[in-house]
Protein backbone atom coordinates (compact mmCIF):
# COMPACT_ATOMS: atom_id res chain seq x y z
CA UNK A 1 0.00 0.00 0.00
CA UNK A 2 2.27 2.55 -1.20
CA UNK A 3 1.38 6.19 -1.19
CA UNK A 4 -1.35 6.00 1.88
CA UNK A 5 0.68 7.95 4.01
CA UNK A 6 1.24 11.47 2.95
CA UNK A 7 3.45 13.42 3.16
CA UNK A 8 6.13 13.05 5.01
CA UNK A 9 5.56 14.45 8.81
CA UNK A 10 7.95 17.36 10.08
CA UNK A 11 11.19 15.92 12.65
CA UNK A 12 9.39 16.29 16.31
CA UNK A 13 11.95 18.87 18.41
CA UNK A 14 11.54 18.07 22.21
CA UNK A 15 10.96 21.65 23.86
CA UNK A 16 13.70 20.75 26.37
CA UNK A 17 17.41 20.49 26.17
CA UNK A 18 20.20 19.72 28.47
CA UNK A 19 23.48 21.44 28.37
CA UNK A 20 26.70 21.47 29.98
CA UNK A 21 28.83 24.50 31.11
CA UNK A 22 32.40 24.37 29.53
CA UNK A 23 33.60 27.88 30.32
CA UNK A 24 34.44 30.93 32.79
CA UNK A 25 32.67 33.34 31.18
CA UNK A 26 29.39 33.00 33.93
CA UNK A 27 31.50 32.65 36.74
CA UNK A 28 30.10 32.42 40.22
CA UNK A 29 26.07 32.02 38.62
CA UNK A 30 27.70 28.42 36.49
CA UNK A 31 31.23 27.02 36.31
CA UNK A 32 32.47 24.25 34.09
CA UNK A 33 30.64 21.06 34.79
CA UNK A 34 27.88 22.66 35.56
CA UNK A 35 24.25 20.57 34.12
CA UNK A 36 21.78 22.64 32.41
CA UNK A 37 17.99 22.27 31.29
CA UNK A 38 16.47 25.00 29.02
CA UNK A 39 12.94 25.33 27.63
CA UNK A 40 13.23 26.23 24.14
CA UNK A 41 11.18 30.03 23.47
CA UNK A 42 9.67 32.12 25.24
CA UNK A 43 10.38 36.07 24.77
CA UNK A 44 13.42 36.52 26.67
CA UNK A 45 13.45 38.72 29.78
CA UNK A 46 16.02 41.31 31.23
CA UNK A 47 18.39 39.00 33.56
CA UNK A 48 17.25 35.68 32.49
CA UNK A 49 19.90 33.26 31.87
CA UNK A 50 19.77 32.32 27.89
CA UNK A 51 21.90 29.47 25.94
CA UNK A 52 22.03 30.28 21.91
CA UNK A 53 23.86 29.25 18.64
CA UNK A 54 27.39 31.17 18.85
CA UNK A 55 27.14 33.66 15.99
CA UNK A 56 30.81 33.12 15.61
CA UNK A 57 30.86 29.54 15.84
CA UNK A 58 27.90 27.32 14.77
CA UNK A 59 28.79 24.24 16.36
CA UNK A 60 28.49 25.08 19.66
CA UNK A 61 26.01 27.02 22.28
CA UNK A 62 26.76 29.71 24.57
CA UNK A 63 24.92 30.17 27.74
CA UNK A 64 24.97 34.61 28.50
CA UNK A 65 22.29 36.86 30.55
CA UNK A 66 19.93 38.65 28.98
CA UNK A 67 20.94 42.29 29.63
CA UNK A 68 18.23 44.15 27.33
CA UNK A 69 15.44 43.32 24.56
CA UNK A 70 14.50 44.68 21.90
CA UNK A 71 10.81 44.45 20.31
CA UNK A 72 9.89 44.31 17.14
CA UNK A 73 8.75 41.93 14.43
CA UNK A 74 11.67 39.72 15.68
CA UNK A 75 12.46 40.35 19.12
CA UNK A 76 16.41 40.65 19.46
CA UNK A 77 18.54 40.12 22.97
CA UNK A 78 21.72 41.65 24.62
CA UNK A 79 23.70 38.27 25.59
CA UNK A 80 26.19 39.36 28.45
CA UNK A 81 28.71 37.38 30.64
CA UNK A 82 28.80 38.11 34.16
CA UNK A 83 32.57 37.42 33.79
CA UNK A 84 33.27 39.75 31.34
CA UNK A 85 37.28 39.25 32.27
CA UNK A 86 37.39 35.96 31.59
CA UNK A 87 39.89 34.75 29.42
CA UNK A 88 38.31 33.80 25.76
CA UNK A 89 34.95 35.31 26.37
CA UNK A 90 32.31 36.52 23.98
CA UNK A 91 29.26 38.14 24.34
CA UNK A 92 27.25 40.84 22.76
CA UNK A 93 30.09 43.03 23.26
CA UNK A 94 31.70 41.23 20.05
CA UNK A 95 28.96 40.11 18.18
CA UNK A 96 26.32 42.23 19.03
CA UNK A 97 22.22 41.84 20.08
CA UNK A 98 20.98 38.11 19.36
CA UNK A 99 17.69 37.27 17.92
CA UNK A 100 15.54 35.73 20.26
CA UNK A 101 14.43 32.37 17.52
CA UNK A 102 16.32 29.40 18.56
CA UNK A 103 17.28 30.54 21.85
CA UNK A 104 16.76 28.28 25.33
CA UNK A 105 15.72 29.48 28.48
CA UNK A 106 17.17 28.15 31.56
CA UNK A 107 14.73 26.77 33.71
CA UNK A 108 16.84 24.19 36.25
CA UNK A 109 20.65 24.15 36.90
CA UNK A 110 22.62 21.73 38.80
CA UNK A 111 26.14 21.97 40.29
CA UNK A 112 28.86 19.71 39.30
CA UNK A 113 30.22 17.55 42.36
Amino acid sequence: MRGNHGPRAPRFRWPLRRFVVVEDSMRPTLEPGDGLLALRGGTPKRGQLRVFPDPTRASRYLVKRVGGVRGGEAVMFEALSDNADAPGVTDSRVFGWVPATRSYRVVWTVRKG
